[in-house]
């Protein structure tokens, strides 16, 4: 009669390690996203900073361009720095969020990565337990 208590525990802990693994699995898509949109930022960043170094070799009366569309307008130097600047900026801001983001992640993933293991732990138990009964 003690058999149906191990076959229910045994089932209960194959159906919680479903859910950790599937939850784990959602962690890693979320976290293949974030580094796919901090490439995209730091690939933005690198070009900004060129550009900023671009327009430093420029001379005070040189002429700026800015395409808008299909139209090239002229753009004032110090505008057009200030605008750079403030772009890498932002740029720089949405780094270090998304480094935090991804640094809970990571602990998240961690956290059910090792809840998948201590389940699975506890099932090869419960059945080598059951299969010396």
């Amino acid at each position: 009669m003690e058999v149906y208590p191990e076959m229910f525990a045994v089932a209960c802990n194959k159906e919680g390690w479903v859910n950790e693994f599937w939850d784990h699995n959602a962690q890693r898509g979320e976290i293949s996203k974030n580094h796919q949109v901090r490439k995209q930022y730091t690939i933005q960043l690198g070009e900004n900073e060129l550009v900023l170094k671009e327009l430093d070799l420029l001379k005070e009366d040189a002429n700026v361009y800015k395409l808008i569309g299909p139209v090239l307008v002229k753009q004032d130097l110090a505008e057009a720095n200030a605008n750079v600047r403030k772009r890498i900026e932002y740029i720089s801001a949405e780094l270090k969020r998304l480094d935090g983001s991804l640094q809970d992640l990571e602990d998240q993933q961690n956290s059910k990565k090792s809840a998948v293991m201590k389940i699975q732990q506890k099932i090869q138990t419960l059945q080598a337990g059951k299969a010396k009964s």
